[in-house]
């Protein structure tokens, strides 16, 4: 039996820059039960990296299937609280979570 295929997915979003620091400490100690939820949902070989001049933040993850993978996080409660704690730090239209905001980028190269 093959594997399944698997999707490299690469994102972008915006932080407010007055609170990149802010940000970037409250990942130095994701939630244990944050980790597990992303793992059990198919996020995996997952990175985030940020520009401190102007907030940008590009995430990088590799999945089965992303719009399956978001469905089953969005679908957590632990991915509720996060995502509440973590919206202040967005510039996002109001009401949208970071998670739903991701703007995912059209891969146009690769060498394994």
């Amino acid at each position: 039996m093959g594997q399944a295929a698997v999707t490299r997915v690469c994102f972008v979003l915006h932080l407010k820059p007055e609170r990149v620091d802010e940000y970037v400490a409250a990942h130095e100690h994701v939630w244990p039960e944050m980790l597990e939820a992303l793992s059990e949902a198919g996020w995996h070989n997952y990175s985030l990296f940020v520009r401190p001049d102007d907030g940008l933040v590009v995430g990088y993850l590799e999945t089965d299937d992303f719009a399956a993978a978001q469905s089953r996080m969005a679908a957590t409660e632990v991915n509720a609280r996060w995502q509440a704690g973590m919206s202040d730090f967005f510039e996002n239209p109001a009401g949208v979570q970071p998670d739903q905001a991701m703007t995912p980028l059209t891969e146009y190269f690769h060498l394994d």
